[in-house]
C-alpha cells in the first residue's frame, strides 16, 4: 500500500545555513536543524534533557553527517559521560580513538580559586583550540557553563569573556551547543538567552498529575522559520525524540478501497465491503458490550490479509487478550508468532499523554503496520485533563490518517450516561462509529449494535442483536414482539410460541384446504351425475320425439292407405266441382 508522507516546508531564508542534528523531529520543527557557524542556547531544568541533545548533536553529526565534534563538560567526566551515553549505543571511546571525537572534562572548584586580579577564558580558547584543530571539529557542545557562575564571583567579567568565546567561536566557523540551567522566573539562572541568541531551545521536565512528561519548544530562531509550540519529546534506548505536531495538517488523501470488519453482516451494514482503508472508527459501550471483540475481529481479519498490525492496549495485558479472544474464535497469537501482529501494552499512568502520542508515533515507524487498534482511549483521562486527552487523540488521529492507517479506537461509555456521547469527546473527529449497547429484559442482559454513523457510504440503521460465540460474532436481526424488541431467551420464548401458532395455523389451514377438497370433490361429483342425468334425459327426449315422428308418419300412410282403398280419388276425398269426399259423408251420417 501506498503510504503517505508529510514533507515540510522550507522556509529557509537567504543566508541561514542550517546544521542537521540528526534528532528525530527536531530538525523538522527548526526547518532543517541548527543555525551552522553560530551558538545554540539549550536550556531547561535539571533531568529535561539538555546533556543528551547535546551529545546526541555531537555523535550524530559525527555518524550521520561526517563532521567531528568536539564535547566540553563542566560537571561531568569523560568516563562518566561514555558510560551514561553507551546504552543508546554512543560508543564515545570508539569515536575518540578514531579521532572523530574530542571530550574534555574541565574542572572548576570554586573551594580551589583564589581570585587574584583581573581574569579571562583565555586557557579555555587555547584547549578549545587545540581540539579543533586535532580533529577538524566542525560541531562543539559546552555543558554547562553554569558551572563557571558557581565557580567564579565576577560575572561582569564572566560574561565578557564568554561573549568574546562566542565570537571566536563564530569566527571559527564551527557550530556550538550550550546549555544552560533554568531560571526561577527566566530561561537560564544568569540571562545567557540574552547573547545566545541566534537559537534558543527551552527544555521542560514536568508533573502533571503525578505523570512526568517532556516537552521542547524552540523560544526563537533568528533569521529562519520555527515551529512556535510546545512539542512531546520522548528519551529512549534510541536517545531523544520530538514529535513536530505543527507539520500535522488536514491535506491527506480519502482511500475509496474498502477492509473488511472481520464480520460478514457488519461489512454487509456497511454497504457491502467494510470500512474505508484509512480511516478512523470509533466503537463505543458500556463494559462488556464487546469493544474489544469487534477490535480483535478488525485485528484479525487484517491479518488474514497478509497485512501488518499494531495493537496499543492500555487496560489488559496482551496475553489475557490472546487467551480471551481464543474463546470466541479468534486466534491472535499465531499472528504475533508469525510477526504480522505487534502487540504494545502498557497501563496509562506509565507515562503522559506526550509520550503515548511518540511511542506511537515511534511504533508506526519501525513497524510500518497499514492497521492499527488503540483499545480503550478512555484509559487515558487519568493521566490528562479532557481538553488535553482530546488534543492528543487529534494529533493521534491526524497522524494516522497523514500515514494512510486505517485504525480502530475503542471507548468505554460510563453507565447511565447518553449512549451517543463519548467520554472523551472525539466523536466527531471519527469517521465511522459504531455503538454498542446492553439491554435488559427478562431477568438477563443482552447486547445491541448498531452504526451511529458512516461517512461516505450508505450504511444500515437497523438495530442487530450482537452475539459471542465460539464461532465468533454474529449479528442476528433483532425480533420485534407485541409490544418490544425482544433478545435472548424472552426472543427464544416468543419465537417458540410464534412457530407453534404459525404450526397451529398451518394445521387449520390444511384441515380447510382438506373439507373444501372434499366439498369440492363431492360438488364436482354431483354436477358429474347432474351432467349425466341431463345427457339421459335429452338422449330421451330425442327418442320420444322419434318415436312421435315415426307414428304420425305411420298414422298418415295408414290413412291414406285406407282411404284408396274405399275408392277416395287422388284429390283427397272431393269429388269434381267441389264435391266431398267420401269420408265427409261418413262423418256425417
Amino acid at each position: 500500500m501506498a503510504r503517505q508522507t508529510h514533507t515540510p516546508s522550507t522556509g529557509k531564508l537567504p543566508g541561514v545555513e542550517k546544521c542537521p542534528t540528526g534528532i528525530r523531529g527536531l530538525d523538522e520543527i527548526t526547518d532543517g536543524g541548527l543555525p551552522r557557524g553560530r551558538p545554540t542556547l539549550v536550556c531547561g531544568g535539571a533531568g529535561s534533557g539538555k546533556t543528551l541533545l547535546a551529545m546526541e548533536f555531537i555523535v550524530r553529526g559525527i555518524r550521520d553527517y561526517g563532521e567531528p565534534g568536539v564535547f566540553v563538560a563542566f560537571e561531568e567526566t569523560a568516563d562518566e559521560l561514555s558510560r551514561n551515553v553507551s546504552s543508546l549505543g554512543f560508543d564515545l571511546d570508539k569515536l575518540v580513538r578514531r579521532r572523530q571525537l574530542a571530550v574534555d572534562h574541565i574542572r572548576v572548584e570554586r573551594s580551589e580559586m583564589e581570585e587574584t586580579g583581573e581574569y579571562d577564558l583565555e586557557g579555555l580558547f587555547i584547549r578549545l583550540g587545540t581540539m579543533i584543530d586535532q580533529i577538524g571539529a566542525q560541531r562543539i557542545a559546552i555543558d554547562t557553563v553554569e558551572v563557571l557562575f558557581a565557580g567564579l564571583l565576577n560575572e561582569a567579567i564572566l560574561r565578557a569573556e564568554l561573549r568574546r568565546l562566542l565570537r571566536w567561536l563564530k569566527d571559527k566557523g564551527v557550530t556550538t551547543i550550550i546549555t544552560g540551567e533554568q531560571g526561577e522566573k527566566t530561561l537560564t539562572r544568569h540571562g545567557l538567552e540574552e547573547y545566545v541568541s541566534d537559537c534558543v531551545i527551552f527544555l521542560d521536565h514536568r508533573i502533571v498529575n503525578q505523570i512526568a512528561t517532556r516537552r521542547l519548544r524552540v523560544v526563537k530562531y533568528r533569521g529562519s522559520s520555527h515551529g512556535t509550540n510546545e512539542y512531546p519529546t520522548m528519551i529512549d534506548q534510541h536517545g531523544l525524540s520530538v514529535l513536530p505536531i505543527s507539520s500535522l495538517g488536514l491535506d491527506y488523501g480519502a482511500s475509496t478501497e474498502h477492509v473488511s470488519s472481520g464480520v460478514d453482516r457488519l461489512d454487509a451494514m456497511l454497504g457491502g465491503g467494510g470500512y474505508y482503508r484509512g480511516s478512523s472508527i470509533l466503537v463505543s459501550g458500556t463494559a462488556g458490550t464487546g469493544k474489544t471483540s469487534l477490535a480483535a475481529a478488525f485485528i484479525d481479519a487484517a491479518c488474514r490479509r497478509g497485512e501488518r498490525c499494531l495493537y496499543l492496549v492500555l487496560e489488559e495485558a496482551p496475553a489475557q487478550i490472546i487467551r480471551n479472544m481464543a474463546s470466541i474464535g479468534f486466534d491472535l497469537g499465531r499472528w504475533v508468532d508469525k510477526g504480522s501482529l505487534r502487540f504494545h501494552g502498557v497501563r496509562s499512568t506509565l507515562y503522559g499523554l506526550e509520550q503515548h502520542l511518540v511511542t506511537l508515533h515511534k511504533l508506526v515507524s519501525e513497524f510500518h503496520p497499514p492497521t492499527v487498534a488503540v483499545d480503550p482511549i478512555t484509559n487515558l483521562m487519568v493521566v490528562g485533563e479532557t481538553a488535553e486527552v482530546k488534543s492528543t487523540l487529534t494529533r493521534m488521529i491526524d497522524f494516522l490518517k497523514n500515514q494512510g492507517i486505517t485504525a480502530l479506537f475503542t471507548s468505554l461509555t460510563e453507565g447511565g450516561g447518553p449512549a451517543e456521547q463519548t467520554e472523551v469527546g472525539v466523536s466527531s473527529l471519527m469517521d465511522t462509529w459504531l455503538l454498542l449497547r446492553n439491554v435488559e429484559m427478562g431477568a438477563e442482559r443482552n447486547r445491541l449494535m448498531f452504526i451511529l454513523k458512516s461517512r461516505g457510504m450508505a450504511h444500515s440503521n437497523q438495530v442487530r442483536e450482537f452475539r459471542l460465540s465460539d464461532q465468533g460474532i454474529q449479528l442476528r436481526d433483532v425480533y420485534v414482539g407485541p409490544s418490544a424488541v425482544l433478545t435472548g431467551a424472552a426472543r427464544l420464548v416468543q419465537e417458540a410460541r410464534d412457530k407453534a401458532q404459525a404450526v397451529s395455523e398451518r394445521e387449520s389451514m390444511a384441515r380447510r384446504r382438506r373439507e373444501l377438497q372434499q366439498e369440492q370433490a363431492l360438488t364436482r361429483a354431483q354436477f358429474e351425475a347432474l351432467h349425466l342425468k341431463t345427457a339421459a334425459l335429452d338422449e330421451e327426449l330425442h327418442t320420444l320425439e322419434a318415436e312421435d315422428q315415426t307414428r304420425r308418419v305411420t298414422a298418415a300412410g295408414e290413412q291414406a292407405e285406407l282411404a284408396r282403398a274405399q275408392g277416395a280419388d287422388g284429390n283427397g276425398g272431393l269429388s269434381k266441382k267441389g264435391a266431398k269426399r267420401p269420408a265427409d259423408r261418413y262423418a256425417r251420417a
